[in-house]
Protein backbone atom coordinates (compact mmCIF):
# COMPACT_ATOMS: atom_id res chain seq x y z
CA UNK A 1 0.00 0.00 0.00
CA UNK A 2 1.46 3.41 -0.97
CA UNK A 3 1.97 6.34 1.40
CA UNK A 4 -0.93 8.33 -0.01
CA UNK A 5 -3.38 5.46 0.60
CA UNK A 6 -2.27 5.03 4.19
CA UNK A 7 -2.82 8.72 4.95
CA UNK A 8 -6.03 9.17 2.98
CA UNK A 9 -8.28 8.16 5.85
CA UNK A 10 -7.41 11.34 7.73
CA UNK A 11 -8.84 13.73 5.17
CA UNK A 12 -12.49 13.11 6.08
CA UNK A 13 -12.05 14.54 9.56
CA UNK A 14 -9.83 17.59 9.02
CA UNK A 15 -12.72 20.03 8.64
CA UNK A 16 -14.29 18.84 11.87
CA UNK A 17 -11.47 20.03 14.09
CA UNK A 18 -12.95 23.52 14.35
CA UNK A 19 -16.03 22.19 16.12
CA UNK A 20 -14.20 21.14 19.25
CA UNK A 21 -12.79 22.95 22.28
CA UNK A 22 -10.31 22.25 25.02
CA UNK A 23 -11.34 21.53 28.59
CA UNK A 24 -11.18 24.39 31.07
CA UNK A 25 -8.45 24.33 33.65
CA UNK A 26 -10.58 24.53 36.75
CA UNK A 27 -13.36 22.21 37.92
CA UNK A 28 -16.80 23.44 36.94
CA UNK A 29 -15.49 25.85 34.31
CA UNK A 30 -16.40 25.20 30.70
CA UNK A 31 -15.50 26.30 27.22
CA UNK A 32 -17.37 25.86 23.96
CA UNK A 33 -16.82 26.08 20.23
CA UNK A 34 -19.47 25.25 17.68
CA UNK A 35 -21.83 22.64 19.13
CA UNK A 36 -19.53 20.98 21.67
CA UNK A 37 -19.18 22.22 25.25
CA UNK A 38 -16.59 20.66 27.56
CA UNK A 39 -16.80 21.02 31.34
CA UNK A 40 -14.32 19.70 33.87
CA UNK A 41 -16.22 17.82 36.58
CA UNK A 42 -13.60 16.06 38.71
CA UNK A 43 -9.99 15.01 39.25
CA UNK A 44 -8.76 11.48 39.93
CA UNK A 45 -5.39 9.72 40.24
CA UNK A 46 -4.57 7.85 37.02
CA UNK A 47 -8.18 6.97 36.07
CA UNK A 48 -8.43 3.98 33.73
CA UNK A 49 -12.15 3.24 33.36
CA UNK A 50 -15.37 5.14 34.10
CA UNK A 51 -18.84 3.57 34.12
CA UNK A 52 -22.25 4.84 35.21
CA UNK A 53 -24.29 2.43 37.29
CA UNK A 54 -27.34 1.98 35.00
CA UNK A 55 -30.20 4.33 35.78
CA UNK A 56 -28.18 6.52 38.14
CA UNK A 57 -25.91 9.55 38.23
CA UNK A 58 -23.29 7.51 40.12
CA UNK A 59 -20.07 7.23 38.12
CA UNK A 60 -17.60 4.51 39.15
CA UNK A 61 -13.92 5.09 38.43
CA UNK A 62 -10.98 2.70 38.59
CA UNK A 63 -7.67 4.34 39.46
CA UNK A 64 -4.82 2.42 37.90
CA UNK A 65 -2.82 1.93 41.11
CA UNK A 66 -5.69 -0.04 42.67
CA UNK A 67 -8.40 2.26 44.03
CA UNK A 68 -12.11 2.16 43.14
CA UNK A 69 -13.94 5.49 43.44
CA UNK A 70 -17.56 6.52 43.05
CA UNK A 71 -18.66 10.02 42.05
CA UNK A 72 -22.11 11.54 42.38
CA UNK A 73 -22.20 13.52 39.15
CA UNK A 74 -25.23 15.47 40.37
CA UNK A 75 -23.10 17.35 42.90
CA UNK A 76 -19.50 16.41 42.10
CA UNK A 77 -18.70 14.66 45.38
CA UNK A 78 -16.75 11.41 45.38
CA UNK A 79 -15.70 8.67 47.79
CA UNK A 80 -13.56 5.52 47.86
CA UNK A 81 -15.22 2.12 47.57
CA UNK A 82 -13.68 -0.29 50.10
CA UNK A 83 -12.59 -3.82 49.26
CA UNK A 84 -10.73 -3.24 45.99
CA UNK A 85 -8.33 -6.03 44.99
CA UNK A 86 -4.55 -5.87 45.07
CA UNK A 87 -3.27 -5.15 41.57
CA UNK A 88 0.01 -5.59 39.71
CA UNK A 89 0.62 -1.93 38.98
CA UNK A 90 3.26 -0.96 36.46
CA UNK A 91 3.62 -0.32 32.76
CA UNK A 92 0.17 -0.77 31.23
CA UNK A 93 -0.96 -2.90 34.17
CA UNK A 94 -3.09 -2.10 37.18
CA UNK A 95 -6.79 -1.69 37.87
CA UNK A 96 -8.84 -2.07 34.70
CA UNK A 97 -12.42 -2.09 33.50
CA UNK A 98 -15.90 -1.91 35.11
CA UNK A 99 -19.16 -3.49 33.94
CA UNK A 100 -22.69 -3.68 35.36
CA UNK A 101 -25.74 -5.72 34.44
CA UNK A 102 -28.00 -3.41 32.38
CA UNK A 103 -31.17 -4.81 33.99
CA UNK A 104 -30.07 -3.83 37.49
CA UNK A 105 -31.39 -0.29 37.66
CA UNK A 106 -33.00 2.05 40.17
CA UNK A 107 -31.91 4.95 42.34
CA UNK A 108 -29.65 2.92 44.63
CA UNK A 109 -26.49 1.03 43.73
CA UNK A 110 -26.72 -1.13 46.84
CA UNK A 111 -26.82 -4.85 46.05
CA UNK A 112 -25.74 -4.49 42.43
CA UNK A 113 -23.54 -6.97 40.63
CA UNK A 114 -20.25 -5.47 39.49
CA UNK A 115 -17.55 -6.91 37.24
CA UNK A 116 -14.00 -5.58 37.48
CA UNK A 117 -10.75 -6.40 35.70
CA UNK A 118 -7.17 -5.92 36.81
CA UNK A 119 -3.62 -7.20 36.37
CA UNK A 120 -2.32 -9.69 38.93
CA UNK A 121 1.09 -11.20 39.65
CA UNK A 122 1.90 -14.78 38.74
CA UNK A 123 3.17 -17.30 41.25
CA UNK A 124 6.52 -17.75 39.53
CA UNK A 125 9.07 -15.12 38.56
CA UNK A 126 8.14 -11.79 37.04
CA UNK A 127 4.94 -12.94 35.36
CA UNK A 128 1.59 -11.19 35.24
CA UNK A 129 -1.82 -11.61 33.69
CA UNK A 130 -5.25 -10.05 33.46
CA UNK A 131 -8.16 -11.28 35.55
CA UNK A 132 -11.88 -10.53 35.85
CA UNK A 133 -13.65 -10.54 39.20
CA UNK A 134 -17.34 -10.57 40.10
CA UNK A 135 -18.71 -9.01 43.27
CA UNK A 136 -21.59 -7.13 44.86
CA UNK A 137 -21.83 -3.51 45.94
CA UNK A 138 -22.85 -2.95 49.56
CA UNK A 139 -23.57 0.78 49.73
CA UNK A 140 -25.66 2.22 52.54
CA UNK A 141 -24.54 5.59 51.18
CA UNK A 142 -21.88 6.86 48.82
CA UNK A 143 -19.56 7.44 51.78
CA UNK A 144 -20.25 3.92 53.12
CA UNK A 145 -19.75 1.77 50.03
CA UNK A 146 -17.81 -1.47 49.70
CA UNK A 147 -17.21 -4.44 47.43
CA UNK A 148 -18.41 -7.71 48.92
CA UNK A 149 -17.74 -11.27 47.78
CA UNK A 150 -15.32 -10.22 45.04
CA UNK A 151 -14.00 -13.41 43.43
CA UNK A 152 -11.83 -13.95 40.37
CA UNK A 153 -13.95 -15.73 37.75
CA UNK A 154 -11.55 -15.60 34.77
CA UNK A 155 -7.79 -15.50 34.26
CA UNK A 156 -5.84 -14.73 31.11
CA UNK A 157 -3.76 -17.79 30.21
CA UNK A 158 -0.88 -18.09 30.43
CA UNK A 159 0.74 -15.50 32.68
CA UNK A 160 3.82 -14.12 30.95
CA UNK A 161 6.60 -11.61 31.51
CA UNK A 162 6.16 -7.96 30.61
CA UNK A 163 3.71 -5.24 31.57
CA UNK A 164 1.85 -4.50 28.36
CA UNK A 165 -1.25 -5.33 26.32
CA UNK A 166 -3.50 -6.76 29.01
CA UNK A 167 -6.58 -5.25 27.25
CA UNK A 168 -9.09 -6.75 29.80
CA UNK A 169 -12.15 -4.77 28.64
CA UNK A 170 -15.48 -6.26 29.73
CA UNK A 171 -18.96 -6.13 28.21
CA UNK A 172 -22.21 -7.95 29.01
CA UNK A 173 -24.28 -9.13 26.04
CA UNK A 174 -27.58 -7.25 25.52
CA UNK A 175 -29.58 -10.31 26.62
CA UNK A 176 -27.35 -10.64 29.72
CA UNK A 177 -26.53 -14.24 28.86
CA UNK A 178 -22.80 -13.80 28.34
CA UNK A 179 -19.72 -11.90 29.37
CA UNK A 180 -17.20 -10.94 26.69
CA UNK A 181 -13.64 -10.06 27.70
CA UNK A 182 -10.82 -8.74 25.52
CA UNK A 183 -7.50 -10.49 26.12
CA UNK A 184 -4.47 -8.74 24.65
CA UNK A 185 -1.45 -10.43 23.13
CA UNK A 186 0.77 -9.24 26.04
CA UNK A 187 3.26 -7.97 23.41
CA UNK A 188 4.18 -11.57 22.58
CA UNK A 189 2.55 -11.48 19.11
CA UNK A 190 2.62 -15.11 17.92
CA UNK A 191 0.31 -16.53 20.63
CA UNK A 192 -2.51 -14.63 18.89
CA UNK A 193 -2.46 -17.34 16.21
CA UNK A 194 -2.26 -20.23 18.70
CA UNK A 195 -5.57 -21.12 20.29
CA UNK A 196 -3.98 -23.21 23.03
CA UNK A 197 -3.90 -19.96 25.04
CA UNK A 198 -6.17 -16.92 25.37
CA UNK A 199 -3.62 -14.22 24.48
CA UNK A 200 -4.76 -12.11 21.54
CA UNK A 201 -8.39 -13.22 21.77
CA UNK A 202 -11.90 -12.23 22.76
CA UNK A 203 -13.40 -14.77 25.15
CA UNK A 204 -17.11 -15.50 25.59
CA UNK A 205 -18.12 -16.65 29.07
CA UNK A 206 -21.17 -17.34 31.14
CA UNK A 207 -21.83 -14.71 33.77
CA UNK A 208 -20.01 -16.87 36.30
CA UNK A 209 -16.86 -16.96 34.16
CA UNK A 210 -17.19 -20.50 32.80
CA UNK A 211 -16.87 -21.12 29.04
CA UNK A 212 -20.17 -20.47 27.25
CA UNK A 213 -22.01 -23.16 25.37
CA UNK A 214 -21.81 -22.67 21.61
CA UNK A 215 -18.30 -21.23 21.56
CA UNK A 216 -16.59 -22.17 18.28
CA UNK A 217 -13.81 -24.28 19.80
CA UNK A 218 -15.74 -25.70 22.74
CA UNK A 219 -14.97 -29.30 21.78
CA UNK A 220 -11.24 -28.71 22.30
CA UNK A 221 -11.74 -28.03 26.02
CA UNK A 222 -9.37 -26.13 28.32
CA UNK A 223 -8.91 -22.43 27.78
CA UNK A 224 -9.51 -22.94 24.04
CA UNK A 225 -13.18 -23.49 24.87
CA UNK A 226 -13.41 -19.87 26.02
CA UNK A 227 -12.36 -18.31 22.70
CA UNK A 228 -14.84 -16.45 20.50
CA UNK A 229 -12.40 -14.75 18.09
CA UNK A 230 -8.61 -14.48 17.79
CA UNK A 231 -5.73 -12.89 15.89
CA UNK A 232 -6.08 -9.68 17.92
CA UNK A 233 -3.37 -7.40 19.30
CA UNK A 234 -4.33 -4.93 22.06
CA UNK A 235 -8.09 -4.43 22.28
CA UNK A 236 -9.03 -1.40 24.38
CA UNK A 237 -12.64 -0.84 23.35
CA UNK A 238 -15.61 -3.19 22.94
CA UNK A 239 -19.33 -2.43 22.63
CA UNK A 240 -22.64 -3.42 21.03
CA UNK A 241 -24.35 -1.53 18.24
CA UNK A 242 -28.11 -0.99 17.99
CA UNK A 243 -28.49 -4.24 16.05
CA UNK A 244 -26.83 -6.26 18.82
CA UNK A 245 -23.56 -6.73 16.96
CA UNK A 246 -20.26 -6.67 18.85
CA UNK A 247 -17.41 -4.41 17.75
CA UNK A 248 -13.88 -3.87 19.04
CA UNK A 249 -11.20 -1.23 18.56
CA UNK A 250 -7.57 -2.17 18.92
CA UNK A 251 -4.07 -0.79 18.67
CA UNK A 252 -1.98 -1.63 15.67
CA UNK A 253 1.82 -1.56 15.92
CA UNK A 254 3.39 1.47 14.17
CA UNK A 255 0.21 2.27 12.25
CA UNK A 256 -2.83 0.15 11.57
CA UNK A 257 -5.22 0.84 14.46
CA UNK A 258 -8.43 -1.09 13.73
CA UNK A 259 -12.18 -1.02 14.28
CA UNK A 260 -13.52 -4.56 13.83
CA UNK A 261 -16.93 -6.18 13.66
CA UNK A 262 -16.44 -9.17 15.95
CA UNK A 263 -17.53 -12.48 14.43
CA UNK A 264 -17.65 -15.99 15.83
CA UNK A 265 -14.46 -17.99 15.13
CA UNK A 266 -12.99 -15.15 13.05
CA UNK A 267 -9.21 -14.68 12.82
CA UNK A 268 -8.18 -11.01 12.55
CA UNK A 269 -4.67 -11.73 11.36
CA UNK A 270 -2.26 -10.40 13.99
CA UNK A 271 0.73 -10.67 13.73
CA UNK A 272 0.69 -12.24 10.24
CA UNK A 273 -1.20 -9.34 8.65
CA UNK A 274 -1.57 -5.69 9.68
CA UNK A 275 -1.93 -2.29 8.05
CA UNK A 276 0.96 -1.13 10.25
CA UNK A 277 4.59 -2.13 10.55
CA UNK A 278 6.83 -3.16 13.43
CA UNK A 279 8.26 -0.40 15.61
CA UNK A 280 11.77 -1.14 14.29
CA UNK A 281 10.55 -0.53 10.75
CA UNK A 282 10.30 -4.17 9.72
CA UNK A 283 7.35 -4.62 7.37
CA UNK A 284 4.20 -6.61 8.07
CA UNK A 285 2.17 -7.79 5.09
CA UNK A 286 -1.00 -5.75 4.53
CA UNK A 287 -4.30 -7.60 4.38
CA UNK A 288 -5.28 -8.91 0.98
CA UNK A 289 -8.59 -10.16 -0.34
CA UNK A 290 -7.41 -13.78 -0.38
CA UNK A 291 -5.45 -13.91 2.89
CA UNK A 292 -8.19 -15.76 4.82
CA UNK A 293 -8.29 -13.23 7.66
CA UNK A 294 -11.15 -10.99 8.77
CA UNK A 295 -10.57 -7.39 7.63
CA UNK A 296 -11.11 -4.27 9.75
CA UNK A 297 -14.12 -2.08 9.00
CA UNK A 298 -11.79 0.94 9.13
CA UNK A 299 -8.14 1.43 10.04
CA UNK A 300 -5.87 4.36 10.81
CA UNK A 301 -2.30 5.27 9.84
CA UNK A 302 -1.12 7.51 11.52
CA UNK A 303 -2.64 5.93 14.60
CA UNK A 304 -5.36 7.38 16.80
CA UNK A 305 -4.18 5.21 19.76
CA UNK A 306 -7.66 4.12 20.91
CA UNK A 307 -8.35 3.97 24.65
CA UNK A 308 -12.06 3.07 24.69
CA UNK A 309 -15.12 2.87 22.44
CA UNK A 310 -18.86 3.17 22.84
CA UNK A 311 -21.81 3.45 20.48
CA UNK A 312 -23.83 6.58 21.10
CA UNK A 313 -27.46 6.10 22.09
CA UNK A 314 -28.79 9.29 23.64
CA UNK A 315 -30.91 12.38 23.06
CA UNK A 316 -28.39 15.20 23.45
CA UNK A 317 -26.45 14.58 20.22
CA UNK A 318 -29.35 13.46 18.05
CA UNK A 319 -27.31 13.33 14.83
CA UNK A 320 -24.85 10.90 16.41
CA UNK A 321 -27.29 8.05 17.02
CA UNK A 322 -25.59 4.73 16.36
CA UNK A 323 -22.16 6.27 15.76
CA UNK A 324 -19.08 4.79 17.42
CA UNK A 325 -17.22 7.20 19.69
CA UNK A 326 -13.57 6.21 20.07
CA UNK A 327 -11.27 7.88 22.58
CA UNK A 328 -7.75 8.72 21.43
CA UNK A 329 -4.66 8.60 23.63
CA UNK A 330 -1.72 10.03 21.67
CA UNK A 331 -4.18 11.69 19.26
CA UNK A 332 -5.94 13.42 22.22
CA UNK A 333 -9.29 13.28 20.47
CA UNK A 334 -12.67 11.67 20.36
CA UNK A 335 -13.10 10.11 16.93
CA UNK A 336 -16.68 9.73 15.70
CA UNK A 337 -17.25 6.91 13.22
CA UNK A 338 -20.42 6.28 11.21
CA UNK A 339 -21.39 2.66 10.59
CA UNK A 340 -23.08 1.37 7.43
CA UNK A 341 -23.54 -2.38 7.49
CA UNK A 342 -20.07 -3.83 7.91
CA UNK A 343 -18.18 -0.73 6.75
CA UNK A 344 -17.23 2.36 8.71
CA UNK A 345 -16.32 5.95 7.88
CA UNK A 346 -14.67 8.53 10.11
CA UNK A 347 -17.07 11.48 10.42
CA UNK A 348 -15.24 13.89 12.73
CA UNK A 349 -12.60 14.38 15.39
CA UNK A 350 -13.01 16.43 18.54
CA UNK A 351 -9.77 17.49 20.27
CA UNK A 352 -9.57 17.06 24.05
CA UNK A 353 -6.93 18.49 26.37
CA UNK A 354 -5.28 15.21 27.36
CA UNK A 355 -4.89 11.54 26.52
CA UNK A 356 -8.51 10.33 26.45
CA UNK A 357 -8.63 7.02 28.29
CA UNK A 358 -12.29 6.13 28.92
CA UNK A 359 -15.80 7.17 27.90
CA UNK A 360 -19.39 6.62 29.02
CA UNK A 361 -22.78 8.18 28.23
CA UNK A 362 -24.97 9.61 31.00
CA UNK A 363 -28.76 9.32 31.23
CA UNK A 364 -29.21 12.81 29.78
CA UNK A 365 -27.13 11.89 26.72
CA UNK A 366 -24.07 13.87 27.74
CA UNK A 367 -20.72 12.19 27.16
CA UNK A 368 -18.27 11.75 30.03
CA UNK A 369 -14.59 11.05 29.50
CA UNK A 370 -11.53 10.48 31.68
CA UNK A 371 -8.01 11.45 30.69
CA UNK A 372 -4.71 9.92 31.72
CA UNK A 373 -3.84 13.28 33.24
CA UNK A 374 -6.65 12.77 35.79
CA UNK A 375 -9.56 14.88 34.52
CA UNK A 376 -13.15 13.72 34.25
CA UNK A 377 -14.93 15.86 31.66
CA UNK A 378 -18.53 16.27 30.56
CA UNK A 379 -19.26 16.88 26.86
CA UNK A 380 -22.60 18.47 26.08
CA UNK A 381 -24.43 20.69 23.63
Amino acid sequence: MNTFSKFALLTSSTAALALASCAAAEAGESSASGELQITQKGEFEKPWAIEFAPGTAMLFVTEKEGVLKVMDTANGTSATVAGAPDVAFGGQGGFGDIAFLPSETGESVDGRTIYLSWAEFGEEGETRGAVVGKGTLACASMEDCALEGLEVIWRQAPKVSGRGHYSHKITVSPDESHLFVTSGDRQKMTPSQDNKNTLGTIVRLNLDGTPAEGNPFADEGGVTAQIWSYGHRNLLGIDWDADGRLWDVEHGPAGGDELNLVKKAANYGWPTRSYGEHYNGDPIADHSADDGFEKPAIWWTPVIAPGDMQFYHGDMFADWQGDALITGLSSQTIVRVEIDGETATEAARYPIDGRVRSLDVAQDGSIWVATDEGSVLRLSM
